[in-house]
């Protein structure tokens, strides 16, 4: 027994002695071996004091966190910088002229009116954009599909072009105003029109009116009224081409929009949802091409489409 318990004081000894001296050799080291920093027992105490004092817990995964942080912040903002300068370019062709042009791709049609007219000249209000179909003014260009090479048509005339051509000479002047003040009584009950109406009274296969509202054109001709012969009318509007075009059973008469001079209209009396409408080709009344039952939601943009919003200001 006593044999044993000497030994193992003994091991413990050694043990000291052993471990004594590792910490010795560990003190006499240099400070910086081999470029390495020795990092002493008394840093190693600091930095666990300021582990121990940071309520936030690890000051360095904070500070890569919030670099992290920063690194997506900037990211995202530089994402969206570059959506919002991306670009598509493409060509713009007015009367057989062809612009090349460089737009961003979230501006929209109103925008790029505000372009063209610096390029053609052509008041915005004035420009109808096509690109399959009509363009509205509020859709983007990528909301549009517009891709690089594609071909964008502006229809329109410059307000020289239009006054040039609708203006009337001074003695047509003095024919529009005698013939307006002698027509003074509505237009349903004038001797003409009231004849016209009473002989053929109203079509059966009518498009549906709305009397006190205003609509976009259909997207199909304008249909089942009549002129002052009695024969079936149907209004087509080709914005592609700028024409509109009036179809009867016999023929279709292809008219430029800006041949169109002036638009009077006024609803029908005991049926205020269709309009009595007159496409003025001429300086007088004699000119004028008479149509009846027009929906009467549909005169507004009659008139904006071949005469353009120019005509209100």
């Amino acid at each position: 027994m006593d044999q044993q318990l000497e030994e193992v004081t003994n091991f413990l000894f050694l043990y000291d002695i052993f471990f004594y001296k590792l910490e010795a050799n560990a003190k006499m080291e240099p400070a910086n071996k081999s470029g390495d920093t020795c990092v002493t027992n008394e840093k190693v105490e600091t930095v666990d004091t300021q582990k121990t004092n940071d309520p936030g817990g690890d000051e360095s995964s904070s500070q890569q966190q919030s670099d992290s942080d920063l690194y997506t912040t900037c990211n995202d903002t530089h994402n969206t910088t570059q959506s919002d300068q991306a670009t598509v370019d493409f060509k713009i062709i007015f009367n057989k002229q062809k612009y090349d042009v460089i737009f961003p791709l979230d501006n929209t049609v109103a925008k790029l009116k505000e372009h063209v007219q610096d390029l053609t000249g052509v008041p915005p209000a004035m420009q109808k954009i096509m690109y399959k179909g009509l363009a509205k003014d509020e859709i983007t260009l990528r909301a549009l599909k517009v891709t690089k090479g594609a071909k964008v048509m502006v229809v329109g005339s410059t307000l020289t072009d239009v006054l040039a051509v609708s203006a009337p000479s001074p003695k047509e002047q003095q024919e529009i105003t005698k013939s307006s003040e002698t027509s003074k009584e509505p237009l349903c009950q004038q001797k003409n029109h009231k004849k016209v109406l009473d002989k053929y009274g109203k079509p059966d296969d009518l498009m549906p009116g709305i009397k006190n509202k205003k609509d976009p054109l259909p997207p199909t001709p304008v249909s089942g009224m009549y002129n002052k012969s009695g024969g079936k009318v149907r209004l087509t509007f080709k914005l592609e081409l700028d024409q509109v075009w009036i179809g009867t059973k016999e023929r279709t008469d292809k008219m430029p929009m800006n041949s169109v001079k002036a638009i009077v209209s006024e609803p029908i009396e005991g049926s205020e949802e269709y309009h009595i409408m007159g496409l003025q080709l001429g300086p007088t009344e004699a000119s004028r091409y008479w149509i009846y039952w027009v929906p009467a939601q549909y005169v507004d943009a009659i008139k904006d489409t071949i005469l353009g919003k120019w005509q209100y200001f």
